[in-house]
């Protein structure tokens, strides 16, 4: 009888391979089908980009930036403060461990005594002094000029916070109760400003500027700097603004007229 001319061995690696081929070519095809029950990659492929994903409203056609008015912003009043505590779910304390996103300063002339009202923020700068000195990328500016911080990603090394020339960077001591969907919050975590981002990105105006429109001061105008149609561009146009700090060539998103 005529000997089989594959040997033992050569048969084994054979069906090895075979096997293992079967099984790649099964798991490319299950891969396809089912991730988890009910779930198919397709239908994750066709529902598009993740909720986390960044907006398509951050183009770097836009430049959202914000013009005060300091003659129309009164001593005592604040009407911005309130709004901005209410929206983003923040305490309104004014201890050193509370979060202060906005907050009023009185600014006096040392030559005529003269003094002035003053909300301050994060200036959303173009040139973010937060963004350069953070070692995770959890600070960051987004394409339309918002600075913002990650919260999945900030350490709580707060080297953001002494790199700010505006004071404008809080340190969250505490753990966070009943937060606002559109703004999560975290102990450990610095935060700041964020224009109302998640207001902005609808289409709508920061809670302070609305409150402060809705009020009759109209001290408050938010808009895009790279418009030349816009209000906030033909204010600017028209009338000397200000930046806070100008000497640092930051270019700051906030400007001020009257001071």
């Amino acid at each position: 009888m005529k000997k089989d001319s594959t040997s033992p061995s050569t048969g084994t690696t054979d069906a090895k391979t075979g096997r293992r081929g079967f099984l790649g070519v099964a798991a490319a095809g299950l891969a396809g089908v089912m991730i988890a029950p009910g779930v198919r990659l397709i239908e994750i492929a066709q529902a598009g980009p993740p909720a986390s994903a960044p907006s398509p409203g951050a183009s770097n056609k836009v430049r959202w930036g914000m013009l005060i008015d300091s003659g129309k912003c009164t001593s005592g009043c604040t009407d911005c403060v309130t709004a901005c505590n209410t929206e983003n779910g923040l305490s309104g304390g004014t201890r050193t461990t509370d979060s202060q996103w906005i907050r009023k300063i009185e600014i006096k002339e040392v030559r005529t005594g003269k003094t002035q009202s003053l909300p301050v923020m994060c200036q959303h700068c173009a040139e973010p002094p937060c963004v350069d000195v953070c070692p995770t990328g959890a600070s960051f500016k987004r394409a339309d000029g918002i600075v913002l911080v990650d919260k999945h990603t900030c350490i709580g090394c707060r080297y953001c916070v002494m790199a700010c020339p505006y004071k404008a960077r809080s340190f969250v001591h505490e753990p966070q109760n009943d937060q606002k969907p559109d703004v999560p919050r975290g102990m450990g975590t610095v935060e700041g400003c964020t224009l109302c981002v998640h207001k902005v990105d609808r289409g709508e105006q920061p809670a302070c500027v609305s409150a402060c429109s809705d009020a009759g001061h109209g001290a408050m105008v938010f808009g895009d700097l790279n418009d030349p149609n816009s209000e906030i561009s033909r204010r600017v146009a028209s009338y000397p603004s200000r930046q806070i700090r100008e000497d640092l060539n930051l270019n700051t998103g906030v400007r001020y007229t009257g001071i």
